[in-house]
């Protein structure tokens, strides 16, 4: 099992990793299917129309989620790393207004949204909460080729066959065509067995295994995505106004970060006002995601604030914060979201909040951790306190839109995290509940939960709304 910094990682555009970038990233696939010749149905003629239908969460939240728009934008051929929000609006309308998509290689195809793109709000698929299967048809109306696709959080994709290939033989699989990696680990246990019989840290060690991959180019892209993150949370804070979608959420980062800035200096300030930091940096981010703005997932967009304003804390009011400290920062945290990525699920429609603002808490209070000068066993001893206290928390998004609770929960799971790593920093690293135990009990209480407690908006905060 190896997953790259840049895999949990990755610059894309809200509101949402699973709903959003998942979606749009599937229909890419589809269309490298369809340009690399993928096996037509027999008897099917020349290619004509795109189909798409959307079950489970993709349906329920979907609109909320933006989850349409990405798809017509993917089955374009847009991609979200790259993406123009300007020129993404204007050919979402047009493609609405023409009903046609032109995909590069594969000339005009008819995709109808009104038509061709379907919520079934009936059962899910079986493989997960987030299917989706995408069809081709000839001019006749014949199917041309089908493929399932299940977005599984933070942006990664997989197909049917591809999941059950997983499921059928759980656990690490080693890769023959693959890089070999000096320290593979894919638990907590072997992660500090490890580290303790080669005298290496968990920074350490993780940077030894992405430099296999990226070579002396490894630290550029380590800050391109620290800048991308700086970034979003620098539009954040400079932005105001009200959010997209109908809920009428007020923007609230910038009259924050005004009131902290005119705060300084006057001996105002209360001892938990680093709380308000933490806050607002975290809401600065989850506000440009809920806006459809560029942001990281870390390890997914409705937890994209978390990590950032941890090093953001880090950088700004630690004292001895480096460069180093921040790249050491986010290696140890990809560590971790690989971790639970692997054992658990980083997807709230698969095990709720827990494994998205829990999973990004336990990753940033790891990474401050090490950061800070812990040691690898204070490191794993941060992780898991910040992931015990998020157990069982739900999904449960008003009107399907990445706002409320999400941005408050990115800021509370800010600031879990500090005090986790500072918790942990306290002691010797030895404590009670190792962490692989806690990524399992939150595995567990993700499968027992009730599904309109995951990402349908059928349950808790998103049908207890005030009378408007």
């Amino acid at each position: 099992m190896f997953l790259s910094v840049f895999d949990i990682f990755k610059i894309g555009i809200g509101p949402s990793s699973s709903h959003t970038m998942g979606p749009m990233l599937a229909a890419a696939r589809f269309l490298d299917d369809l340009r690399g010749g993928a096996e037509k149905t027999p008897g099917a003629g020349e290619l004509h129309r795109l189909g798409a239908r959307l079950y489970g969460s993709l349906a329920w939240t979907g609109k909320g989620h933006a989850t349409d728009r990405a798809v017509i934008l993917g089955l374009c051929g847009l991609l979200p790393e790259t993406l123009d929000p300007a020129e993404a609006e204007a050919l979402e309308a047009q493609v609405r207004r023409e009903r046609i998509v032109r995909p590069e290689g594969l000339g005009e195809l008819r995709f109808d949204p009104e038509r061709d793109l379907v919520f079934d709000f009936g059962p899910p698929l079986e493989g997960h909460a987030n299917g989706m299967v995408l069809k081709a048809y000839d001019r006749a109306g014949n199917g041309y080729h089908t493929q399932t696709y299940y977005s599984v959080g933070g942006g990664f994709v997989v197909t049917a066959a591809e999941l059950a290939a997983r499921d059928e033989a759980p656990g690490p699989q080693p890769d023959a065509t693959g890089p070999a990696f000096p320290y593979p680990f894919t638990t907590a246990r072997e992660m500090l067995a490890m580290a303790a019989r080669s005298g290496k840290s968990i920074a350490a060690m993780k940077r030894a295994n992405e430099t296999v991959l990226h070579g002396d180019r490894l630290d550029t892209r380590i800050d391109a995505i620290l800048a991308a993150m700086d970034s979003c949370i620098e539009r954040g804070l400079s932005q105001d106004g009200i959010l997209p979608g109908g809920l009428q959420v007020r923007r609230r980062a910038k009259a924050i970060h005004d009131q902290l800035l005119a705060e300084e200096g006057r001996n105002l300030a209360q001892p938990h006002q680093a709380n308000d930091w933490m806050s607002v940096y975290a809401m600065a981010v989850n506000e440009e995601n809920a806006a459809g703005g560029k942001v990281v997932t870390s390890p997914t967009n409705g937890a994209a604030g978390v990590v950032p304003a941890v090093l953001r804390y880090y950088r700004d009011h630690c004292i001895g914060a480096t460069t180093d400290g921040a790249r050491d920062l986010l290696l140890v945290a990809a560590a971790i979201g690989g971790l639970i990525k692997h054992n658990a699920s980083i997807s709230g429609a698969e095990v709720g909040c827990q494994g998205e603002v829990g999973s990004a808490s336990a990753m940033g209070a790891a990474g401050l951790c090490a950061a800070l000068g812990g040691s690898d066993a204070q490191v794993e001893n941060a992780a898991e306190i910040a992931l015990e206290h998020h157990l069982g928390m739900t999904c449960d998004p008003a009107a399907g839109l990445v706002q409320v609770p999400c941005i408050e929960r990115n800021a509370l799971g800010a600031i879990k995290a500090v005090s986790a790593a500072s918790i942990a920093l306290r002691g010797d690293g030895t404590h009670f509940m190792p962490l692989d135990n806690c990524i399992r009990v939150m595995r567990e209480t993700g499968r027992d939960m009730d599904v309109k407690y995951k990402e349908t908006s059928q349950g808790g905060i998103a049908v207890n709304l005030p009378e408007c």
